[in-house]
């Protein structure tokens, strides 16, 4: 099963935990990629997926770079180079008729302008495949997620779970609560809790038939 990860806010771990994801179900001989649509800025999260894709090539992962690192809408803009939705939606149904799966990461949090008029919640629509959300897990975590998942239950999307991603050694008190009352809040199922530098993942909430 494929699914899309999006995240609570920018910099919350979406890639370290979609490459994680990609790189245990390889080792058990899936074949599943990664795909990065649409980078801002640098373009090292699609290098890291295509590295954990096995050495996918590059404008695979990532059909679409954009060099400002502000959000797509708005890079296009300043490149007059307005993003393509049909672009992103090609590339995954590419990848997808290639392998068995495909881990799609969004840019940034769940209403990150693409384009006038489409935004990251709308690709997701479009592709139709089970949502993952990564909660940084930090103070302000609770509302973050709240809304991000009433915003995906509003497009009608079916939320598959939700990763806890620690995003530093040492814990303050909203981190060592918020796993306790995020599902609590939500009714969504909390899939892995990822410990700060953490290298391997548990695959049976993804893997629900092995």
């Amino acid at each position: 099963m494929s699914y899309f990860v999006t995240g609570t806010d920018t910099g919350v771990g979406k890639t370290r935990f979609s490459c994680l994801l990609i790189e245990a179900l390889r080792a058990e001989r899936r074949d599943v990629v990664g795909y990065k649509p649409v980078c801002s800025g640098d373009r090292d999260d699609a290098v890291l997926l295509a590295n954990a894709s096995g050495g996918l090539e590059l404008d695979s992962v990532n059909p679409v770079w954009l060099k400002a690192s502000v959000a797509p809408l708005v890079a296009g803009m300043l490149e007059n180079r307005p993003v393509d939705p049909g672009v992103l939606l090609e590339g995954y149904r590419r990848l997808a008729a290639e392998h068995e799966m495909v881990i799609v990461e969004g840019a940034g949090g769940w209403r990150v302008p693409i384009a006038e008029g489409y935004d990251i919640a709308d690709l997701a629509a479009d592709l139709k495949l089970p949502v993952i959300l990564v909660v940084g897990n930090r103070l302000g975590a609770l509302n973050h997620t709240v809304l991000t998942v009433d915003a995906i239950r509003a497009r009608g999307l079916e939320i598959a779970g939700l990763i806890i991603n620690q995003l530093v050694d040492e814990l303050d008190t909203a981190a060592i609560t918020n796993k306790g009352i995020i599902e609590q809040l939500t009714g969504v199922p909390i899939l892995a809790e990822i410990i700060h530098g953490q290298d391997f993942l548990d695959l049976d909430p993804f893997l629900p038939e092995r």
